[in-house]
């Protein structure tokens, strides 16, 4: 699971990467450069939602030893 985590990270940040190239400072919201920013925004959501994942994982162990 943890390989599987950092591997989805990784990606996501390879898609952030590409698609600030993507992006046309000069008109950001026509075109392309919308497609790239919400491909952007997706990506971030995608790295909030692994790093939820995480916590919440590391809650669950957390009181299982508790008990």
């Amino acid at each position: 699971m943890k390989i599987l985590n950092i591997i989805l990270v990784v990606i996501a940040l390879t898609l952030i990467g590409y698609n600030i190239t993507q992006i046309n400072f000069e008109k950001p919201f026509q075109g392309e450069s919308l497609i790239a920013l919400i491909t952007i925004l997706a990506a971030l959501c995608a790295i909030l939602l692994l790093r939820i994942l995480v916590i919440s994982k590391k809650i669950e162990k957390s009181i299982k030893s508790k008990k």
